[in-house]
């Protein structure tokens, strides 16, 4: 099984408790649709367990693949050195079937976040730099395509995809408990 070499970080965008049993760790693509596919169940789990457990988003765009994956990662950035990661992440994937950098400069906007300052950072790759870490921890890793899923350190690979994460957070749950 694959480890995550890359422990969680206060670099990293987490949503829970830092002292929680279980962590979960996920390499994602803005632009990849089986992550946007993975979005309500990542949901569900952290409406279910809440604080009992801590989340981790990283980037890893598959930029050959996705063009508008990697602006959308820096973009991420942008708003997350605004303290507007979390939303700005649920705005990318919500109008994924759209991505291009004037919607991801209006998502922005919506968020009263300066369009002028984005499009600037995305001009310069001011956050590039944060996107690539992510994405050389997840080569490190093992992380090959997306999503990629680690809980508590552990690669998790099912048949069903991201659609075998509530239980088995159940049952490491259990076991933490």
């Amino acid at each position: 099984m694959a480890q995550l070499r890359i422990p969680v970080t206060s670099l990293d965008h987490v949503i829970g408790d830092e002292n929680a049993a279980v962590t979960i760790v996920e390499y994602g693509d803005y632009e990849c649709p089986f992550c946007a596919a993975a979005q309500p169940i990542v949901k569900q789990i952290l409406a279910r367990h809440g604080r009992n457990l801590l989340f981790a988003f990283r980037h890893f765009p598959l930029a050959e693949m996705h063009p508008h994956a990697e602006p959308a990662a820096e973009t991420a950035e942008f708003a997350g050195s605004q303290g507007l990661f979390w939303p700005i992440h649920d705005a990318i994937y919500a109008n994924q079937h759209r991505l291009n950098t004037p919607v991801l400069i209006a998502l922005a906007a919506s968020l009263k976040l300066s369009p002028i300052s984005l499009r600037d950072a995305l001009a310069t790759h001011r956050f590039l730099r944060k996107v690539q870490a992510d994405f050389a921890g997840g080569v490190r890793s093992g992380v090959n395509g997306t999503p990629a899923f680690f809980i508590n350190g552990v690669r998790f690979d099912h048949p069903l995809g991201a659609a075998g994460l509530p239980a088995a957070i159940d049952a490491t749950m259990r076991v933490a408990g």
